[in-house]
This record gives structure tokens, C-alpha cells and sequence, in this order.
């Protein structure tokens, strides 16, 4: 009988040491990113979701992998989602597979219902309705809208003082003898043409409070990994007369703030803070900090919250994750202080009025449409 007790015993403590180890072990987080065609190390966009996944799962004590896809993302989300990767970082403008479903194949999303895919820079994983397709499909969109405003605005006010505001090597075009802007984006996209729209109706507002009118140059196909072509592209927008290209395209952008440089110019970059990349060079980064995000929703994986999060997540000018810099770097080329303490006076007022309502800012990822006619102070080459 003692013996038939102290077997009965154990076996409670064995249940009971099982029991306790299964409540308390959290399953394991596997953090993956998958980069966009750019590459991991672009000085921006990709660069910033890597680095913010990499600090969040040396935080949290989570596996880390990123990706440069070779046979596409579907297959790369696939082949990820059947490795264990619980949460998977999508930074390529590509869909269908995960959403859809393509070649008659079931969505991935359905395929992987315990696996949480987060897209960027859309909202695919809604149908006709709105209504939420996959549960667990985030997407993730940034208020680069309202930062391009705040460059198109900063941009004619500078173009209007440039002589003033600089002294020696910069070479800008008279605005009497021309006044243009340029824009090179990497696709034919909402995803791209939403920086577009912003920084064309911030440089009609600016332009129309001085009763002036702009040529606006704009290319949307440069892709995002040939500096040359950016160059080459922003050349021709700055021999029409252009004083400020505006680049959205990656590693393209490099070959725009290289080209500002030779030909004494200006040049707006993207995604993170490049404003030293051509010191004196660059007039302002429009920010697009991934690592924000992947940092949220990693966080709100690890402690079981991010069920209860929305399947649409923006990030506005307040989140830190979007906006523009604080044009610390090209001060410390400005000659006119007293000017450019007022031109920055005057996009801090247009900043606070957009995060007031008072300015609404057209948003092409979430649909809204962008009208020219709406712009008369801007004429679309």
C-alpha cells in the first residue's frame, strides 16, 4: 500500500512540474524580415526595419532572420512560415500570393493561419466591402503624405531665398529665370505616388501664398538600385531649372544627392535621416522609420497583445515614425539665419496645422485621389 501511495505521489509531482513548465514557457518567437528589392543595407527603408528587428529580438530573446529574397516572396514567405517564423516582416511591394492566392494556390495567410504577416506601405487584406480578409494580416502604413507636404512647402521657400540663404558653392537657377521641382520615384505605385501627391500640394500651398507657379518634373518607373539613373534623371530636372529633386527610390536617391552636389544644388532623400549623406547638399530627409513599427508589433507579439490590434496601423508625424528632419544639417550651411529661422517658423505652423485637421493632405494608399486641378500653382510636365 505504501508503496502503491508513494508511485500515486510521484506521479502528482511529475503532472504537476509538467503542468506548471507548460503555463509558464511563452512559445518562442521567431522574428523573420523580408527585404525589399533594394536590399538590406540601403540606407533607409530595409535598413531600418533589420536594425529595429535585430534590437527587438536581442530584447526580447527572440531568433532574428532577414531575407533577401532569390525566388520571389511568395516563396520566401512560404518557406518561412513553414520554418516557424511566427512573425514576418513583408517589406516588398508584392501581395498577391499572401492575400489572394495566385495559380489557383491557396492564400499563404490561410495556409499559415498562426503565422502574423505584416505588409507595408498598403492595405491589401481588405475586400470590396472593407471588410478585413485575413485576421492575420497587419498592414502597415506611414503618413509620408504629411511629411511630403512639409518638404513641398519648405522646398519653395527656400527656392524663393536660395541665393540669400547660401553662400559660395551652390549654383541655383534664378527663380525669375525658372521656377520647377523634381520627383523620381522607384515605381508606378500608391505606395510611391502618395510622397508624390503630398509634396506637390505642400509646394502649391507655398507657391500659391507668394503667387507663383512651379514646373513639376516627375519620374515613377527608376526602380531602386542604380544610382546612375538617378543622377542621370536628376540632371535633366536640374538643367530645366529645377533647384530641389525630391528622390523616393532607394539606392537611386544616392545618385540624386551625389548629382545636387556636382551641380550645386538640393536634393530631398527618404525613409531615414540622410541629410549628412551630401552634407550642405541635402535640404531634408522625409522620414519613413520602419523600425517603429517592427518594434511595436514585436513587442505586442511577445506579451499577447497583438491580436487586439487593428489590422490597419498608421503611423503619423506624433509616432516619430514619419515626417521630415529637424534640418539641423543643412543649417550649418545657411548664411541668412534670420531667414531661415523664418522659413522654419513658417513649416512648423504648416506641420501643426496639418496635425490639427486644419490641412488635409491627399493619402494615396488609402485610395483617395489625387486631383491636378486642385493644384493651379503647379503645372505637371
Amino acid at each position: 500500500m505504501k508503496k502503491v501511495l508513494s508511485l500515486f505521489i510521484a506521479c502528482l509531482m511529475v503532472v504537476g512540474v509538467f503542468s506548471v513548465a507548460t503555463a509558464e514557457a511563452p512559445k518562442s518567437l521567431k522574428i523573420a524580415v523580408v527585404c525589399s528589392a533594394a536590399g538590406r543595407n540601403d540606407n533607409g527603408y530595409n535598413q531600418s526595419a533589420v536594425e529595429g528587428a535585430e534590437a527587438v529580438a536581442a530584447e526580447l530573446g527572440a531568433e532574428c532572420n532577414v531575407v533577401q529574397p532569390e525566388n520571389g516572396v511568395p516563396a520566401a514567405l512560404e518557406t518561412l512560415a513553414e520554418d516557424g517564423y511566427n512573425l514576418i516582416f513583408n517589406l516588398e511591394y508584392d501581395f498577391d500570393a499572401l492575400i489572394k492566392g495566385v495559380g489557383g494556390a491557396q492564400p499563404i495567410a490561410a495556409q499559415y493561419p498562426d503565422t502574423w504577416f505584416v505588409v507595408f506601405n498598403a492595405n491589401p487584406n481588405v475586400n470590396d466591402a472593407g471588410e478585413t480578409i485575413h485576421k492575420n494580416v497587419i498592414s502597415v502604413l506611414f503618413d509620408v503624405h504629411e511629411g511630403s507636404y512639409l518638404a513641398g512647402y519648405l522646398s519653395v521657400l527656400v527656392n524663393e531665398n536660395a541665393t540669400a540663404l547660401f553662400g559660395e558653392g551652390y549654383q541655383f537657377t534664378p527663380p525669375e529665370q525658372a521656377r520647377a521641382l523634381g520627383f523620381i520615384g522607384g515605381t508606378d505605385s500608391s505606395g510611391i505616388k502618395v510622397f508624390s501627391y503630398g509634396f506637390i500640394e505642400g509646394a502649391n500651398k507655398a507657391a500659391a501664398e507668394l503667387g507663383v507657379t512651379y514646373d513639376y518634373y516627375a519620374k515613377y518607373d527608376a526602380g531602386f538600385g542604380d544610382p546612375a539613373l538617378g543622377s542621370t534623371v536628376a540632371g535633366t530636372y536640374y538643367d530645366n531649372g529645377a533647384n530641389v529633386v525630391y528622390g523616393v527610390a532607394g539606392s537611386v536617391g544616392d545618385g540624386i544627392t551625389a548629382k545636387a552636389k556636382e551641380v550645386g544644388k538640393l536634393a530631398i532623400q527618404v525613409d531615414a535621416n540622410k541629410d549628412d549623406q551630401q552634407p550642405g547638399y541635402v535640404l531634408t530627409s522625409v522620414l519613413k522609420n520602419t523600425n517603429v513599427p517592427v518594434t511595436v508589433l514585436a513587442r505586442a507579439y511577445a506579451d499577447g497583445s497583438i491580436a487586439t490590434l487593428g489590422n490597419l496601423q498608421t503611423y503619423n508625424l506624433a509616432s516619430g515614425a514619419t515626417g521630415i528632419t529637424d534640418l539641423s544639417e543643412i543649417g550649418k550651411a545657411v548664411v541668412d539665419t534670420a531667414k531661415w529661422e523664418e522659413i522654419k517658423a513658417k513649416v512648423a505652423a504648416i506641420a501643426a496645422d496639418i496635425a490639427g485637421g486644419a490641412i488635409k493632405v491627399v493619402n494615396a494608399q488609402v485610395g483617395e485621389t489625387f486631383d491636378p486641378a486642385a493644384c493651379p500653382n503647379i503645372v505637371i510636365k
